[in-house]
């Protein structure tokens, strides 16, 4: 009896150091890819900076393999926001770090009654690689003009915000696109220009 007794002692902590094991390595979480961080620049944005703040807020609340942050050297950034008079336009994307895209939030589309943190909503889209869809609803904010002025929606809906994680799902090593195009959002009409 007392020979089991050893035995069972001897045994108990193995078996536990095993099962211990094996729990851990089924706990450990799996890899994700890294979250890419784009920078961007406002110096030039003018009174554009509130509607800019409120539409990266609402980009980085929806996303998950991608994050807006304000650049902190001047110069560097991977895009910039301008503040023009004429109309919104913005490099195509999905633009990446070390990129080099451009964002022109032209104040004739406010002056016509269109929302300001919208309009920086939507071509900070074109700069996370989405291009214009003017017949979809309000609640689709690559729909841009087309609702209409009385549209206000500034968020990205749930199949936007999926694309874009998607075109940022690989990290850095993504395919990244050979033409540089600029999106001009004529919020009565769109013009995509040629590549650069």
């Amino acid at each position: 009896m007392i020979k089991r007794i050893a035995v069972l002692t001897a045994l108990v902590p193995a078996m536990l150091s095993t099962t211990v094991g094996v729990a851990s390595a089924h706990s450990a979480p799996h890899a994700t890819p890294a979250v890419v961080t784009l920078t961007y620049d406002v110096g030039d944005a003018g009174q554009w900076a509130g509607p800019i703040e409120q539409a990266v807020q609402n980009w980085n609340d929806a996303l998950h393999n991608v994050r807006l942050e304000p650049t902190s050297t001047p110069g560097s950034a991977d895009y910039v926001y301008e503040a023009t008079s004429g109309w919104p336009q913005a490099t195509l994307g999905p633009i990446f770090p070390g990129g080099n895209g451009d964002v022109q939030l032209g104040r004739q589309a406010v002056d016509e009654g269109y929302d300001a943190t919208r309009i920086a909503a939507h071509e900070t889209g074109h700069i996370l690689g989405l291009p214009d869809d003017y017949s979809g609803p309000c609640s689709e904010l690559m729909s841009g003009h087309g609702p209409g002025t009385s549209c206000t929606n500034a968020k990205p809906d749930a199949a936007e915000a999926a694309q874009v994680d998607k075109n940022y799902a690989s990290g850095t090593s993504a395919v990244r696109p050979h033409r540089h195009q600029v999106v001009i959002d004529v919020w009565s009409g769109w013009v995509l220009t040629g590549s650069r």
